[in-house]
């Protein structure tokens, strides 16, 4: 059985979806694959898994990074996993890129070539976002590729964590 809540973050709604095991989704309103994985049989209830998520949520768009992650429950196929489990790697203030994380997963899987282009179905497809941090995923030239939660919400999401872009003048230049 799946659970729901909702946080106001300074950008809009968040949709939050866990179970036993923990969180599920983290889904802005509105955004594409919104709550791709939610069960239909799912009620609303305050669990401790919600109040973990939000006191990480509230740490961080105060601009700071959480020292802790709350219990994940990462639902999708074991390649979509695998990169899920790469974009937690990802360092808050740093970004890496679609051929870079296409790369890793290659090395780490004893292959030659992964499609850079497979890596962005997955990221895309990214249930937990934030806290997977799909948003630090950038393309080969620096751009704000697609985000689920909309570019305006990765700009803000980079810019909140100081991250700056070339090519990207609302963004932070370093």
């Amino acid at each position: 059985m799946q659970y729901i809540s909702t946080y106001k973050s300074p950008i809009g709604e968040i949709l939050l979806a866990a179970d036993e095991i923990g969180l599920t989704g983290l889904w802005f309103d509105g955004q594409k694959y919104f709550a791709h994985n939610l069960d239909s049989a799912h009620e609303e209830k305050d669990l401790l898994v919600f109040e973990d998520v939000r006191k990480w949520l509230t740490i961080y768009f105060a601009g700071r990074k959480p020292d802790f992650i709350p219990p994940l429950h990462l639902i999708g196929t074991p390649f979509q996993i695998s990169i899920w489990k790469l974009l937690q790697q990802i360092t808050y203030g740093q970004t890496t890129t679609y051929g870079e994380l296409a790369r890793k997963i290659a090395r780490e899987k004893g292959l030659a070539h992964m499609s850079a282009q497979a890596v962005g179905g997955a990221v895309g497809h990214n249930p937990i976002s934030i806290i997977v941090p799909c948003h630090r995923v950038v393309g080969s030239d620096g751009s704000l590729t697609g985000y689920a939660g909309g570019v305006d919400k990765k700009k803000y999401l980079l810019s909140l964590e100081g991250i700056r872009l070339k090519n990207q003048t609302d963004v932070l230049i370093f």
